[in-house]
Formats: structure tokens, sequence, C-alpha cells
């Protein structure tokens, strides 16, 4: 086992260790620095092991025992890695639900409908405010700052992947089919084409584009 508990699910584990799989992630990532160096892999490991809870407990979380394993593996400080685990938002402190929902509020999806992907998201999970878990366990909901894909607001990240281009009732359906155990192709859920202009493209092309100007 790679992460042991005697607490109550969803508590501190009292071990925690590599599995195959991160070790390999490891490896890959440290051979980026030399080992005078290696304490810069403290992001890419604190990942590795939020990863690797999400795959072997299906909560994708940093417990403080697994900061204290990246320490000594980086022979670092422990206050080192909890300074960076605490410090940015995408780290998960505390367990959380099987899906993470990631709901963006600023300025560009707030202004293509993001509050009513908020909405949805509470209706659908029965979630009453940011920062909760569903009776069932299966779904967190959080509020986050920009995703940077506002040409495709609004936006839900769900773990990993960006829903994109989503409205109250595509929002039900997604969460419908995650509580299914099902994971829709993640990108626009309108069908629209990276960032292209949503209804299709909006200049002329072909032989009216190369008509010189003033010509019928």
């Amino acid at each position: 086992m790679s992460v042991q508990s005697d607490a109550p699910q969803g508590a501190e584990p009292t071990h925690f260790a590599f599995d195959e799989e991160s070790e390999r992630q490891i490896a890959a990532i440290l051979a980026k620095y030399p080992p005078e160096r290696k304490a810069s892999g403290t992001l890419p490991l604190l990942y590795v092991v939020q990863n690797q809870m999400g795959r072997t407990t299906g909560s994708a979380w940093v417990p403080r025992v697994a900061m204290d394993v990246v320490a000594a593996r980086l022979e670092v400080a422990p206050i080192r890695v909890y300074e960076v685990a605490t410090f940015y938002f995408m780290f998960n402190t505390q367990p959380i639900g099987r899906y993470h929902l990631q709901v963006c509020t600023t300025t560009s999806c707030w202004l293509r409908g993001s509050d009513d992907v908020t909405a949805a998201c509470k209706a659908a999970t029965g979630i009453s405010n940011f920062g909760e878990t569903s009776k069932d366990g299966l779904f967190t909901l959080t509020e986050v700052e920009c995703l940077g894909a506002c040409a495709n607001a609004p936006i839900l990240q769900v773990d990993n992947d960006y829903y994109e281009d989503l409205d109250g009732s595509r929002t039900v359906e997604l969460i419908e089919a995650l509580r299914r155990g099902e994971r829709p192709p993640a990108g626009s859920t309108t069908g629209r084409m990276t960032s292209a202009p949503a209804g299709g493209r909006k200049v002329l092309v072909g032989d009216a584009a190369r008509k010189p100007q003033g010509q019928g």
C-alpha cells in the first residue's frame, strides 16, 4: 500500500510512499535539474503526489505526510515544501471529491454566464457553497480566478480538463455524465473548433477574399 491510515476516511494518512508510476515520473522530473538544484522539483513532485492520491484513493490532494516524503526526497526542510503547497491554489491540502469542479467567475466568464454555471453545479450536486463537497463524496465545488481561456468563456475545469462554452443546461448534462462514470471529451461543449468565432467564420474566404477592393 502506498497510502496507509488508521484515521477515518478523508483524514490525514499515517504513511505515504510513491508508487511505481510516480517513481517513473519523478526520475524524469529530477533528471531536468543538477543534483544540487533538485529542490526546484518541489512543484512537479507535489503534482505527482496529488495525482497519485487521486489515482489510488479517488481524492486528489496532498497530505502533510506526503509533503514530508517530498522534502526527504529533495533533501530540504519540510517547511520549504509546506510553504509551496499552501501558497499555490492548485494544490489541495484537504481531501476533495472524486471530481473537482472549478468554476471561473472572473470578468470574461462572468459576463458570459458563469453565474448560470455556478447555479447549475450547485443544483446538480446538492452543494450549497463554494468549498463544499457533495454528500455522496463525488464532487467538490471551488471558485477560481481566470483560467486563461477567456475566448471560450464560461469555463468549468473538471480536475485537469477544461469544458468551454457552457451554459446552465450543458453544465448539468456534464455533471450527470460524470456521475455515471463517463468523462465527456474536454473542450467546447458547442462543437466550436478551438477559439474560432461562435457560429463560424466571420471573414471572406475563397474567391471573394481575393477580389480587389471595390470590385463586385
